[in-house]
């Protein structure tokens, strides 16, 4: 790390593909932490999105900001709709001129490190994943496009090869990658051809408690989504006839509802009090999705619980498995997306009685190597270190991104 005395940029711009209160998650998460840190590096960066509505809402942590737009920002219900306008968003992120920026910092889950940049300008994108529904859920993307149901599948499928071509293409200005799990990193690698170090997301810990009395009860908490895989978990329980709590809302709330049995409670979306409740008094965790990270397991041992959850994906940095002989496991994962393999993870769970020998405290202690403070640090040595190279010259682009700093489990 450079030290204090060592120049660092205070013309700075963070993009973003769009600050809307309809998308509050963990990547805007990321985007609020490094703002923070860049302001407490005494620079205020300029922000830039496809669209903005926060900053004009009172109670935003944006309010007030200045936030550069791209041409989306004026269409017809740009601003509440932006996802609409698909085919236009890798041709509209190139509009926002960040000529006066020295280092661009860019959060992207979609298009948002497609901005243009000059040779002299240093830009580091945080990748959370490369566009899912353009690779490699693209088939299970059109089963459940209702488009695609209305005789529009061979257009969507062209603008979704169209997007594979950008999406690449792009990947090549940027001059660093940093994913946030191994396996984005590795799909990095597959689909852009680029190396990437990894530095886990901030997870807000400290909102849970790890010591309260827990209940008999299991959790799944996510977004109802199909990818998610909730359907699985809501069958396997069904055949454990286990308690189970699902919280959250989404477009396949009705189906789930239809398919749950008596010991399964649909909550709907709760409000963050009781979610934080919820994680602290159950007996488990259970997550069927393939995540590229997963902020919610992470919540679920911040709270103390155990995660039972899916053997890969980003999951595979973030919880112990019990069944692996490690030292201070913090959960069990099971190998396959079925419902056999969540039921036997489970009946091995319940049988051996494996929650009474997971410490909750233990738990805490593991998840909180994702606390913020920790993303902030690890971050600022990243970018000192590429802002370092990029002044001598070198390729950051070509260095290993083994000597980024980054988190190694």
């Amino acid at each position: 790390m450079l030290s204090a005395s060592d120049h660092f940029p205070q013309r700075i711009a963070l993009v973003h593909e769009w600050f809307s209160p309809r998308s509050v998650g963990g990547a805007e998460q990321v985007v609020r932490v490094v703002d923070s840190l860049l302001r407490n590096l005494g620079c205020e960066p300029q922000l830039a999105a496809l669209i903005d509505s926060e900053s004009c809402r009172l109670g935003s942590w944006l309010h007030g900001r200045s936030v550069l737009t791209s041409p989306i920002q004026y269409l017809p219900w740009g601003p509440s709709h932006v996802q609409q306008y698909l085919p236009l968003l890798p041709f509209a992120i190139e509009q926002i001129d960040l000529g006066a920026a020295e280092l661009v910092i860019s959060s992207s889950h979609l298009v948002a490190k497609g901005v243009l940049t000059g040779p002299e300008q240093l830009h580091i994108s945080y990748v959370h994943t490369p566009v899912r529904y353009a690779w490699d859920q693209m088939h299970a993307y059109l089963q459940r496009s209702a488009l695609a149901r209305r005789g529009l599948e061979p257009l969507i499928r062209w603008q979704l090869h169209a997007l594979r071509q950008w999406d690449q293409l792009s990947a090549q200005r940027v001059d660093h990658l940093i994913a946030n799990s191994r396996f984005t990193a590795r799909r990095i690698r597959k689909y852009w051809g680029r190396k990437a170090s990894v530095i886990h997301p901030p997870v807000e810990v400290n909102r849970f408690r790890w010591n309260a009395h827990r209940d008999d009860v299991y959790l799944c908490l996510c977004r109802l989504v199909p990818y998610k895989r909730v359907d699985l978990v809501v069958e396997a329980f069904n055949r454990l006839g286990l308690p189970l709590l699902l919280v959250g809302d989404g477009p396949e709330r009705s189906r789930l509802e239809a398919l749950a049995g008596p010991t399964v409670t649909l909550l709907g979306r709760q409000s963050g009090q009781q979610v934080e409740q919820l994680m602290a008094r159950c007996r488990a965790f259970v997550y069927a999705g393939l995540e590229d990270f997963g902020i919610a397991p992470v919540e679920a041992m911040a709270s103390g619980a155990p995660v039972i959850g899916l053997g890969r994906g980003g999951l595979l940095d973030t919880v112990r498995c019990a069944s692996a002989g490690l030292r201070e496991p913090t959960g069990v994962l099971f190998p396959d997306q079925s419902v056999g393999s969540i039921v036997q993870a489970v009946e091995w769970f319940e049988q051996g009685r494996i929650w009474r020998s997971l410490d909750a405290e233990a738990i805490r202690v593991w998840a909180e190597r994702f606390r913020p403070e920790a993303f902030s640090a690890r971050f600022e040595s990243a970018l000192r270190t590429a802002w370092h190279a990029h002044q001598c010259g070198c390729d950051v682009a070509a260095s290993d991104p083994a000597e980024m700093p980054g988190l190694r489990l």
